[in-house]
């Protein structure tokens, strides 16, 4: 059985519990994308949030932006991580 999860009512590729890192490439990106998912939802979101030291934000903060640079052009950027609709012309 897999998960929904409700947020965002799609289900998960993977079980959380088969999340597992450094067997092969196909697994490391099921097990990223669940660890993704999970860290989505918003009651998860709220508490870790809550808990995180301002140092602790922004090491996360510009890891993960790093993360989104360097493997994402800057329309995928804005779409898939901004939620914004329209095509976007940066210079």
């Amino acid at each position: 059985m897999q998960p929904t999860n409700s947020y965002h009512s799609y289900s998960m590729d993977l079980d959380p519990h088969q999340m597992c890192f450094g067997l092969n490439i196909e697994h490391d990106r099921k097990s990223i994308t669940c660890f993704f998912q999970l860290i989505g939802r918003p009651e998860l979101a709220q508490t870790l949030a809550n808990r995180l030291s301002s140092e602790e934000i922004q090491e996360l903060v510009h890891y993960f932006t790093g993360v989104l640079k360097s493997n994402m052009s800057e329309d995928e950027y804005h779409e898939l991580f901004l939620l914004e609709q329209s095509p976007h012309h940066h210079k």
